[in-house]
């Protein structure tokens, strides 16, 4: 590669603007989730607009020059890692935390809850946008996807109702 072509990939490599500007953005989101009255309902919003972030043809692009050139750049990659994906995984554990001491979810592992909700909204759709140039679900096959990963994740993290039946003492042997 030469000098020039080089010279433009690192520069593309250090604008992390663009991450930055949306993780302050998300934050904001994320935090007030940790005070939500319909957790679930927060949930499926924040995870719709998480995925719209995450699926920005311009993060997309830089995401996928920062995949081309880590070998090359690895202090730029882990950068970008830990502005952008890392940080929004330590904030969504920070919520997780949150709503676990409210007692609206069981989390005994906020940073595995909050690795496990990243994936669940965006893998599938992230893996193929990447191997595929970008291309986009539709709004609706978009909204379904993040609605089901919502679904497994309050499922696999509910707080487990406590039984309301009365537990009858046992028959004496008469």
């Amino acid at each position: 590669m030469d000098a020039n072509v080089e010279a433009r990939s690192k520069h593309c490599l250090e604008s992390a603007g663009s991450v930055r500007e949306f993780g302050a953005a998300f934050q904001a989101e994320v935090a007030a989730i940790a005070e939500a009255s319909d957790v679930p309902l927060a949930l499926r919003e924040l995870a719709r607009s998480y995925l719209n972030a995450v699926m920005n043809p311009v993060l997309l692009r830089r995401r996928q020059l920062v995949l081309r050139e880590a070998g090359r750049f690895p202090d730029l990659a882990r950068k970008y890692h830990e502005s952008g994906p890392r940080r929004t995984i330590e904030v969504l554990a920070t919520v997780f935390d949150r709503l676990s001491e409210r007692r609206e979810l069981l989390v005994a592992d906020p940073l595995l809850a909050a690795t496990e909700f990243a994936f669940l909204v965006v893998g599938e759709p992230l893996d193929t946008a990447m191997f595929r140039g970008g291309r986009r679900r539709t709004h609706q096959g978009a909204q379904f996807a993040t609605d089901a990963a919502v679904e497994v994740f309050v499922a696999a993290y509910r707080r487990k109702k406590e039984s309301s039946r009365l537990h009858r003492p046992a028959k004496p042997n008469s």
